[in-house]
């Protein structure tokens, strides 16, 4: 009888332990399930004021735009009276004979000058914390020679991935991928690449890889510009680039009607059109949502033009030189008005077999892929600020 007791003793303490047990997993997965709670409220909140932050600066842009405008006006208007200066210090001087020169007219547009700039670099700064150009060119490295004359390669320019994408071709459907450059190089020809078949053919060469995305131009009657999800194999996006009677953007790549580039800024659009055929035509597009944000006219020409590319927001067109196999940057376009061909280095590209049929920078690696003749190379690039030049 007294075993029975204990037994029955130890069963009910083991209940008592299986529920208290119970009673302390229960107290931790409501603890667990308020933190979640949490979590999304916090998560929630921050996109809410990402989202006021960013139309805060929309607004900001266009006041710096404004301001702009009534510095110009501004500027005419010193420029009046400083000439109006000049006459009547003229006047003086034939009336009183010549006095202790005092250049009130040079100290006035010394300070005009001078407050141009500072309103140039406060601009800059706020538009954008990317502040680097190119210099020069310090080395050129070839790859290989996979595939035809014309094509694209690159990484994936937001990440630090190691995966080499290659477009072989202005027409087709297939991207072939290697898990490293040196998998690329070990490569005979395309044997060794993971083939990613994608829903329609491609059109010219102005493919980009971003944030495991590949973005690409199929072209009917209008530019479409497609959003590729490569990891899930699927279409993200999709939208027609609003530009009427299109052309080629540059001359010596007739096949490419639209150039995408990545910089630190995000994703641009490089195009002509008929009304501007004789110059090349920037867009700063929304990675996310395929939406136009800016666009604006350069004077780069488009004769002659093999490929171009962005950094920090300043473009770079790069043309056939007269100099046997060689290439050069011949003109940019700062949309941040902080660089002009004046200010820009004269930069030679080393010597190469063709035309380059694609040129894409990657900020992560301050690397430039080329396509020159089936040939992968790739150019270092040295930087400076822009503030420097």
């Amino acid at each position: 009888m007294r075993g029975f007791v204990v037994l029955v003793s130890l069963a009910c303490f083991a209940t008592a332990q299986h529920q208290a047990l119970i009673d302390y997993l229960e107290r931790r997965l409501l603890a667990i399930e308020d933190r979640i709670s949490l979590w999304h409220e916090q998560t929630t909140r921050y996109a809410s004021e990402l989202r006021e932050l960013k139309q805060q600066m929309v607004s900001q842009l266009e006041n710096l735009d404004k301001e702009k405008e009534t510095l110009r006006t501004n500027l005419d208007s010193v420029g009046s009276r400083v000439d109006r200066v000049e006459r009547e210090l003229d006047y003086l001087e034939t009336q009183n004979g010549a006095q202790p020169c005092v250049d009130v007219d040079d100290k006035l547009i010394e300070q005009q000058v001078t407050l141009v700039k500072e309103k140039q670099r406060a601009k800059y700064s706020k538009l954008s914390d990317c502040s680097d150009m190119i210099s020069s060119i310090k080395a050129m490295k070839i790859l290989k020679r996979v595939g035809g004359p014309k094509g694209m390669w690159t990484k994936d320019t937001s990440r630090a991935s190691g995966k080499v994408y290659i477009f072989n071709g202005t027409d087709e459907d297939t991207i072939h991928e290697f898990a490293t450059i040196q998998d690329l190089t070990r490569s005979l020809g395309l044997s060794q690449s993971k083939s990613l078949k994608l829903p329609s053919a491609w059109t010219g060469t102005g493919h980009i890889v971003y944030n495991n995305h590949a973005y690409y131009i199929s072209q009917a009657e209008e530019i479409m510009l497609v959003k590729y999800d490569m990891k899930n194999s699927s279409v993200t996006d999709t939208a027609v680039f609003p530009v009427q009677d299109h052309v080629p953007v540059y001359g010596l790549t007739p096949e490419t009607v639209m150039d995408l580039a990545v910089d630190e800024e995000g994703l641009w659009g490089i195009y002509a059109t008929r009304q501007n055929e004789r110059h090349i035509s920037l867009a700063k597009m929304d990675a996310k949502s395929l939406d136009i944000e800016q666009m604006w006219d350069t004077n780069c020409p488009r004769d002659n033009a093999e490929a171009a590319f962005v950094i920090c927001g300043t473009l770079y067109v790069v043309y056939n030189s007269k100099q046997p196999g060689r290439s050069r940057v011949q003109c940019v376009f700062d949309v941040n008005d902080m660089v002009t061909n004046e200010d820009a280095p004269l930069i030679y590209f080393p010597k190469r077999y063709g035309t380059h049929s694609s040129l894409k920078y990657n900020p992560q690696e301050q690397l430039l892929y080329a396509w020159d003749d089936g040939y992968q190379i790739l150019y270092k690039l040295v930087m400076k600020k822009k503030l420097e030049v």
